[in-house]
């Protein structure tokens, strides 16, 4: 791993006294010494400039927040019998109805709740079920009865659910529907992917079969739909959930039809699902639109505590009925009144702050000092026969025991803060927003404490995760609810949890570095191959358990992006080795057939991945990024006509662009395949519905102009409220560019521009200098490791520029919409601690100061 990240040194030879004096010589005047002057105070300042600057502004953001309240718990004073409606005003839920649900206190089934919202469901959740609204468990003989179609339960074994209706028998195992015996045709206007998964399912075991609903409606028969006469598709659905058999009557819809759930004794009467009551007695907690609230009953009164998506308040006195009671809090940002878990974190991020800054008071105090050529010229010629003080070499003798125990205990304790802050906020309440201010500070000083760290791309990584973060704290503390805050402790914990574990493996390569450890190349081929399958299983549990969102809250494609980057920057520099061996065409072509299958296998599944989501966004970025491969192996290789080529097909791509625009709408709606997409970017105005999305952010971006929506770039609104622009669909991730916008005008983007198009510069200029050092090695191992890293950081540079690309063109109206978050500046998990961070801690590693060191 660590021949992985580091280039080793060359073979050491023997030298005079002389000739150490003269290396010593060359360190202090060449680039070196010049490179070791930014240990000093006025280059350090220099350095945290930006970053510091930023971290103020979120100061004064917070600084400037107006007071808001939320309600800690509300409390219900039912007597026996009574009933109360509940809505979003009494329980402070932002996507609730204002009619919600109807708790009753009934004499012998206790708590009762009921949805009587048509828009949303209701779910409660007990310690091991849970329980929808609409929704009931199926039982052998049982019947239940949609329109006029009735449907009998003939046995239920828990392996599968048989039943009679239409005049059929059916048969239904969790993932594929049987009718008479006999499995259905697949339907004619499903895709290629959907009717994979039909084929699997019915040739593999039922334990390995993809669990796949049963729907009810439709006019079709086909696959797992069974049709029903003038009904809409899905009126009803039954799936499998941990071996019961459960039906569901879908999204409350008040023209559905009932559904109905006959009785089994004689006299009782039918109970519509849709309608029905839920008992509270053993439920722990419910949800209601997105608000979270956990349930406890204490004999005539039901305590409920919201925990996600409360509304707050700009008033702590709200009219409600007299048997609800709330008990009130204000929303908590400053370090005052901190609980018992809180304080001890505190307590640990200072202590954080304090090693960081004794790491920048020995980094600036072992600077070698300027000396005058005379002196250098005497210490070069009396260099064998003068001993060196011992006092003069202390400093230094301390600067390099000292710096790397601090910082790696520096980085543990930062790493343990950011994971509490994680956990607590996942599992309590999230820290107060100082806190997240402060966690933030340490992890940007921390990454910018060592001098190979301080360079250009490092520091404009540093003030775009600062400008980032001040983006996202604007937007929690802008919104009427407590969740958009939650995007900024979220991003801070993370940041503080990636750049300390990249802290500490510079740590653990350079104890490796010294004691002349070195990895073989065939374990760095294992370890590519063992990301590439962790990446590949990520995947496989995302199709299995989770959607396009991600699974676990985790987004597995962003694993996969610098996976595919990296077994590609190896495939790519093994291949330059084979035009300076004698080998006949067959073998080279056998070896470049070898060694590019996994890169190809692994694009072809994470191309599989990709497409089955709802915009084309992953097929451009996969575009982008080989466009920019083939340009780096073009340069690299000095292949002049793939150059040319590949030139030619980015004027092509931009020309045809600019001719969509062209396009009429009769032309677009002939190519059937998103179609709609280009016509909504073409003429938003004609597609209100579809095209609101990007109406809103343009109208965001007008009304920021040049100076942002105060007219003084955004510094007279920090902290305040952001009005209607919140309300622009996924403000947070796709469109985060034109809330930017909005409060800091086009003259912040730009600025946001220049340090983007630095970063990028910083990245592609350290990948060049690692070729250069490849060209000049003196063996294979050298070449290519420098190689590695040179093709590894243009790929990462390739998917960095598409996500601004793709960004940019979406908020801007450049390209369709298409849903790609902005690096550093979206509210994105996965895409910071997976793909950010990691690319920024190779680019470090890959330094050449790092490795001359």
């Amino acid at each position: 791993m660590a021949s992985l990240l580091r280039l080793p040194g060359r073979v050491a030879r023997p030298h005079t006294p002389a000739q150490g004096g003269a290396k010593n010589l060359a360190r202090q005047t060449g680039p070196g010494y010049a490179a070791s002057r930014l240990r000093s105070l006025p280059a350090i300042a220099a350095a945290l400039l930006l970053p510091l600057a930023l971290l103020t502004l979120q100061l004064v953001a917070l600084n400037r927040a107006p007071p808001a309240w939320q309600p800690a718990s509300i409390g219900i004073h039912l007597p026996p019998g009574a009933s109360v409606d509940l809505g979003a005003q009494e329980l402070a839920a932002t996507q609730a109805d204002r009619r919600h649900l109807r708790l009753r206190h009934d004499i012998q089934q206790g708590w009762m709740v009921q949805n009587i919202s048509s828009t949303h469901r209701l779910l409660v959740q007990t310690a091991d079920t849970e329980q929808h609204s609409g929704s009931a468990e199926l039982a052998s003989g049982q019947r239940f009865q949609i329109a006029q179609n009735v449907f009998s339960i003939d046995t239920h074994s828990g392996q599968e659910l048989a039943f009679s209706a239409l005049g059929h028998q059916w048969r239904y195992d969790g993932a594929v529907l049987y009718r008479d015996g006999l499995r259905q045709t697949a339907c004619p206007q499903s895709h290629w992917p959907a009717r994979l998964v039909s084929n699997w399912n019915t040739l593999v075991p039922r334990w390995l079969a993809l669990a796949r609903p049963l729907t009810l409606g439709g006019n079709l028969y086909c696959d797992n739909r069974l049709g029903l006469p003038q009904l809409a598709s899905a009126s009803a659905i039954i799936s499998k959930r941990d071996g019961r058999f459960v039906l569901d009557a879908g999204q409350p819809d008040a023209e559905q039809a009932p559904l109905m759930l006959l009785p089994q004794q004689t006299g009782a009467a039918a109970q519509n699902i849709r309608l029905q009551e839920m008992p509270l007695a053993a439920a722990s907690s419910m949800i209601v639109g997105h608000t979270r609230f956990a349930l406890a009953i204490s004999g005539d009164t039901l305590n409920l505590r919201p925990t996600q998506h409360v509304r707050l308040y700009a008033a702590p006195e709200v009219p409600l009925d007299q048997s609800i009671e709330w008990h009130r809090q204000a929303r908590q940002l400053g370090l005052g009144d901190l609980s018992a878990p809180f304080r001890a974190l505190a307590l640990a991020m200072c202590g954080c702050l304090a090693g960081i800054i004794c790491l920048y008071v020995l980094q600036s105090r072992a600077s070698p000092r300027h000396v005058s050529a005379s002196l250098r010229r005497a210490d070069l010629a009396n260099h064998s026969r003068r001993r060196a003080s011992p006092l003069r070499h202390l400093l230094p003798a301390l600067h390099g025991a000292l710096a790397p125990m601090l910082a790696a205990a520096t980085a543990l304790l930062l790493a343990g803060c950011g994971l509490t802050a994680l956990i607590l906020q996942r599992s309590l309440q999230a820290p107060p927003a100082s806190l997240s201010l402060l966690l933030a500070a340490c992890a940007l000083l921390l990454w910018l404490s060592h001098p190979d760290r301080r360079e250009l791309t490092g520091i404009c990584a540093c003030s775009l995760l600062a400008l980032g973060l001040l983006s996202q704290l604007e937007l929690g503390l802008a919104a009427s609810e407590s969740t958009w805050l939650r995007f900024y402790q979220k991003s801070s914990a993370l940041l503080a949890i990636a750049m300390a574990l990249t802290v500490l493996c510079q740590q653990w390569l350079k104890r490796r570095e010294a004691h002349g450890l070195h990895g073989s190349q065939r374990r760095i081929e294992w370890l590519l191959a063992a990301y590439a399958a962790l990446a590949l299983c990520a995947l496989l549990l995302q199709v299995l358990f989770g959607d396009e969102t991600g699974v676990f809250d985790l987004q597995p494609v962003e694993l996969a992006k610098l996976a595919l980057t990296a077994l590609s920057a190896h495939c790519l520099a093994l291949r330059f080795n084979w035009q300076e061996q004698h080998a006949t065409l067959a073998q080279r072509s056998s070896r470049w057939l070898h060694l590019i299958a996994p890169a190809l296998l692994f694009l072809m599944l994470l191309g599989l991945a990709l497409v089955q989501v709802d915009d084309f966004s992953p097929l451009i970025l996969l575009l982008v990024w080989c466009t920019a491969m083939a340009l780096a192996y073009a340069l690299a290789a000095r292949h002049n006509l793939l150059l040319l080529a590949v030139l030619g097909l980015m004027l092509l791509a931009a020309a045809c662009v600019a001719s969509l625009r062209l396009l009429g709408s009769d032309e677009l709606i002939r190519w059937g395949f998103y179609a709609d997409r280009f016509l909504v970017w073409l003429h938003p105005a004609l597609h209100p519905h579809t095209g609101q999305q990007l109406l809103a952010g343009a109208r965001a971006i007008a009304e920021g102009g040049w100076w942002g929506s105060d007219g003084h770039l955004g510094l007279l609104t920090l902290g305040q409220s952001a009005g209607e622009v919140l309300h622009v669909p996924a403000i947070q991730d796709d469109f985060a560019a034109s809330f930017f916008l909005n409060r800091h005008g086009l003259l912040a983007g730009l600025t946001l521009w220049v340090l983007q198009a630095l970063f990028l510069c910083g990245l592609v200029r350290n990948a060049w200098q690692n070729y250069q050092l490849a060209c000049s090695a003196r063996n294979f191992r050298q070449a290519w490791l420098g190689r590695f890293r040179y093709f590894t950081l243009c790929g990462g540079a390739a998917l960095v520029l598409g996500h601004f690309l793709l960004s940019w063109g979406t908020n801007l109206a450049i390209f369709p919409i298409m849903g790609q978050p902005m690096s550093f500046l979206s509210a994105g998990g996965s895409h910071l601690l997976f793909f950010l961070c990691p690319l920024l801690a190779f680019s470090a590693f890959s330094a050449p100061s790092m490795q001359g060191e």
